[in-house]
């Protein structure tokens, strides 16, 4: 079985999927990461370098590398991930596989998301809230239709990580 995680930056896909995959005792796998190993280089490296289509298009190579583990994994995958390709059809299609969308309100992610806007390079350049709601927003507007394609939805507003990883538990099991 492999669990994929998918929603906006800063819904909770990694907080929760390592705190997931060690409730259930699955491998946790955040595919940002996994990139940037099998790449020898950070991803906003690679989005400098050689762009953004090369970027999704060693996205969906990993993505379908990981599809082919024969291990039990969690995966968080990137919040444009789905939206790219035919990377919503890879990750829906598996026997086994399950897709979970940690649907959070524009409110909630501006919030979690001005606490660690630093971190973000997608939104650090934004200065106010009202430009990063506006940014927000627009995006999750545009990305909504593919993440609500996903097998679940979890709303994760005013949610802890345990709280939402149980809800998951009780769709899954």
């Amino acid at each position: 079985m492999k669990i994929f995680l998918v929603g906006y930056m800063a819904s909770g896909k990694t907080t929760c999927g390592k705190q997931l995959a060690t409730k259930i005792d699955f491998k946790f796998i955040d595919l940002d990461d996994y990139i940037e190993s099998r790449e020898g280089m950070e991803v906003t490296r690679i989005f400098e370098t050689k762009g953004e289509i090369y970027f999704r298009k060693i996205e969906t190579y990993y993505l379908k590398e990981l599809k082919r583990f024969d291990e039990r994994i969690v995966v968080s995958v990137g919040g444009g991930t789905p939206c790219y390709g035919n990377n919503l059809q890879l990750l829906l299609n598996g026997t086994d596989d399950v897709v979970i969308y940690l649907k959070a309100s524009v409110n909630e992610l501006v919030q979690r998301l001005t606490i660690a806007k630093n971190d973000r390079p997608l939104v650090s350049h934004l200065k106010s809230s009202e430009s990063l709601s506006e940014f927000v927003g627009k995006h999750l507007f545009e990305r909504n239709n593919y993440y609500l394609q996903a097998d679940t939805t979890i709303f994760v507003d005013n949610k802890t990580p345990r709280i939402v990883v149980r809800e998951i538990i009780d769709v899954l099991f």
